[in-house]
């Protein structure tokens, strides 16, 4: 079938899978690093807990079947390794059919960490980068030109990220309406970065127009990605310029960097296109019967985007194959912190000694400026975001913070910057105060040095020390 393939957009492809294989290594070594504490054995929402009680069904995944923190990291790091591989063109060196299969194992390790990570990969880009993953294990390798199918099915989740987020921004918040969400959002975002302060503060009607320009972005240029050559190209572009700008506002994870990925299916780079043969039977077959699976699935994701009740960030499929997308329908008007203290004294009082723990990525010290980590993932510091907005999102998890601070457990203080405490002397009690930050003023910043000015609000959880503790004489 002449039409099946595209080859002019072979390096496309190519920078395509290494720019997702990149991705693939961040997620996993986001994975490696930070799982003992979250998800571990002795951790906050421990895995054979969750799987005790939920069917594989529900949730397929190789922790289902065994689970150790041991055979958890191996996993991790063989999705790194993987990941590395790809990234240095391994599937290019293989048969066709093995660089398929060599592309679906870090999409099959990866979805059995997402299917137990509970309330820690809630996040709509853990799916997007499953949904692109999988979909991407079908574009080929070198021994054939990149199928046409493929590259518009890559188009089409392309288009539910955006137009799903442009839908549900103007069925949610009325600021995005009247075009005043910026006036608050780069000071409410869950981690903002290093250049967050600067973009808070440029001209209100500059943000009047970045608001209607992120409108056009995801409202109309989705559309034009379906369109031929050089408007899809240009409407890529377009959408990739929207992302970095995005990537230097606030540290979104990896969600920006996947939306680019996806944007390299629509913009066609300008080479020579090498001489490949034609597409052998069996691949065509394969493609045409994965690209009508996934059509079929979009029924919910459709159904949800014409839906007056959109939902953001949904999947409709156990294996993540496709799922609905969408971001700050809301934008909180003031921002809160949750600041955790301990402190060695035996009797807790206000006038003790509080130490407060420092926390990577999060606000904290008014005076320690933020850090630019993602497409890097810090889940607690985003999990304690939707703490500060109600105690209900911190339920499962918070005490088990708590508890392993006055442990001083060495696996959860690697996931902070800072503990006051030595290893070898633990907190007596710990406790939470809620505090409002806002954005110092230009004048404020070169008086003081701070980024942040925080009023105590209320208490988040009183003075707590480990059950059976033994107070010193």
């Amino acid at each position: 079938m002449d039409w099946f393939t595209s080859p002019a957009d072979w390096l496309s492809r190519l920078v395509l899978q290494r720019a997702l294989a990149a991705v693939y290594l961040v997620g996993f070594l986001t994975a490696a690093l930070q799982f003992r504490a979250l998800l571990g054995e002795r951790g906050m929402l421990p895995i054979p807990e969750f799987t005790a009680r939920i069917r594989f069904r529900r949730a397929p995944s190789l922790f289902q079947l065994h689970y150790s923190d041991r055979f958890f990291a191996v996993c991790a790091w063989a999705g790194c390794a993987v990941s590395a591989a790809l990234l240095a063109g391994a599937d290019s060196a293989l048969p066709l059919w093995a660089g398929i299969l060599l592309w679906l194992v870090p999409w099959a390790l990866y979805l059995s960490i997402v299917n137990v990570g509970q309330t820690w990969y809630a996040f709509g880009w853990e799916s997007l980068l499953l949904e692109t993953g999988f979909l991407a294990a079908f574009l080929g390798n070198d021994e054939v030109a990149p199928p046409v199918v493929v590259l518009f099915l890559l188009r089409w989740i392309l288009f539910r990220v955006e137009f799903g987020a442009g839908l549900i921004k103007l069925r949610g918040d009325a600021c995005w309406r009247k075009l005043t969400c910026l006036d608050y959002h780069h000071e409410t975002q869950p981690m903002p970065g290093p250049l967050s302060w600067f973009f808070h503060h440029l001209p209100r009607p500059l943000h009047r127009v970045e608001v209607a320009a992120n409108h056009v972005t995801q409202l109309v240029v989705p559309v034009l990605l379906f369109t031929p050559q050089p408007i899809a190209s240009a409407a890529a572009a377009l959408m990739i310029v929207t992302q970095l700008w995005l990537v230097l506002s606030g540290n979104f994870s990896w969600l920006n960097w996947i939306t680019i990925v996806l944007a390299l299916s629509a913009l066609r780079l300008p080479t020579t296109a090498p001489a490949v043969p034609p597409a052998p039977l069996w691949y065509e077959v394969l493609v045409l019967a994965v690209a009508a699976l996934l059509v079929c699935l979009s029924y919910h994701p459709v159904l949800n985007m014409v839906s007056r009740r959109q939902v953001m960030n949904r999947s409709f499929d156990p294996l993540h194959l496709v799922n609905t997308y969408g971001a700050f329908g809301s934008v909180s008007r003031v921002r809160y912190e949750v600041v955790v203290e301990g402190t060695l004294d035996d009797t807790p009082r206000a006038d003790s000694d509080w130490r407060e723990y420092a926390f990577k990525g999060k606000p904290g010290d008014p005076r320690h400026w933020p850090r630019q980590f993602a497409p890097y993932h810090l889940r607690l510091d985003w999990l304690m975001w939707f703490a500060a907005l109600s105690p209900a999102y911190a339920g499962e998890w918070f005490g088990g913070l708590v508890e392993r601070l006055l442990e001083n457990d060495r696996d959860t203080l690697r996931l902070l910057r800072r503990s006051p405490f030595p290893p070898e002397t633990p907190p007596r009690y710990v406790r939470a105060r809620l505090f409002r930050y806002r954005y110092t003023s230009w004048r404020e910043l070169r008086e003081t040095g701070a980024c942040w000015e925080r009023t105590y609000v209320r208490d988040f959880l009183p003075p707590t020390r480990l059950a059976g503790a033994v107070q010193r004489s």
